[in-house]
């Protein structure tokens, strides 16, 4: 792919005003900008495309996305490797692990969670390395262990589901009793009686907001 012709497409695009608001959003953690993501899509939906049908993996694209400072050339990364999941085996889940540790806050993770997810129902053997993720010291690996299962359904293995949510009780950290309430909702529109069974057995261990986020559609 051509980096500095999108690279400069953003450019384009940038909004500074936009981008105090888009950061402060963001806890002034990363500075924006100033891209909507209907606009940031646009900008690349066809080099994407393109590069999926040429079945070109750019692991320079990635990374040279992941070393600007704005945080829209993060999620053109991101947006890239779920253009081109379909290309990535086992072999490239450390550099995916390395990039949820690299500049991490939920809007990038929670984005390779789908690329993650993907690998994992592609590969079964990957399971046992999200068991592995599900009690590593970084709690953005954890999250992504704890939600990589969201959207499969019918396909939810419970008993994965179950072992990693275990893992992760009696926490206090926000974003993992998010997560663990988030895993739980969406399995929930497709098996409300192991959800309610699983919440029944283990609330003494959920925190409250794991527990109110699993419960909403019951």
């Amino acid at each position: 792919m051509e980096h500095q012709i999108i690279f400069n497409k953003l450019q384009l695009l940038a909004d500074p005003d936009q981008a105090i608001s888009m950061s402060a959003y963001m806890r002034n953690l990363f500075p924006f900008l100033g891209i909507s993501a209907k606009e940031r899509k646009a900008t690349y939906h066809s080099e994407f495309k393109q590069a999926l049908k040429e079945k070109d993996v750019d692991f320079d694209f990635i990374q040279l996305c992941f070393n600007q400072l704005e945080r829209e050339y993060h999620y053109a990364a991101v947006d890239y490797l779920l253009a081109i999941k379909s290309l990535l085996g086992p072999d490239h889940l450390p550099m995916l692990k390395q990039l949820i540790i690299t500049k991490s806050w939920w809007d990038t993770v929670d984005g390779l969670d789908g690329v993650i997810g993907f690998l994992v129902k592609s590969f079964p053997e990957l399971k046992k390395q999200m068991v592995e993720w599900s009690l590593d010291s970084n709690i953005w690996i954890r999250r992504v262990a704890i939600d990589h299962q969201l959207l499969f359904k019918e396909e939810t293995d419970t008993e994965l589901l179950a072992l990693i949510i275990k893992n992760n009780l009696n926490q206090t950290e926000f974003f993992i009793n998010k997560a663990i309430g988030w895993s739980l909702r969406d399995y929930s529109k497709t098996n409300p009686e192991w959800v309610s069974s699983f919440i029944e057995e283990n609330k003494s261990e959920l925190a409250p907001l794991s527990i109110r986020e699993g419960s909403k559609y019951l």
